[in-house]
């Protein structure tokens, strides 16, 4: 699972299979015995992220693991077309209960 992980306990939510990332959060937990995780998305992503969190916090690691912090931001940058795009972010910041 360290394809969707970096070693900065933080999971990037992409195209990858939705159970991919959950598997990646639950190891992150235990396996790892990591304190903290961020899960981030950006634009599409972000709904995918909030069902992964849902997901691994509400029936793989229930009671274990709580969301701690929610935060919302924006990102520019510049499209293969040349434009200034503008897309949404997600930074969801789960702890061991």
């Amino acid at each position: 699972m360290d394809d969707v992980v970096d070693k900065d306990n933080t999971v990037f939510v992409g195209t990858k299979p939705f159970m991919n990332y959950v598997t990646g959060l639950v190891m992150q937990f235990t396996t790892k015995n990591a304190d903290e995780v961020f899960l981030k998305a950006r634009g599409k992503f972000i709904s995918k992220a909030v069902d992964i969190c849902e997901v691994t916090t509400k029936r793989f690691l229930k009671d274990q693991v709580k969301v701690f912090d929610i935060r919302l931001n924006s990102e520019e940058f510049t499209n293969k077309e040349g434009r200034l795009v503008r897309v949404s972010t997600i930074e969801i910041v789960m702890r061991k209960a």
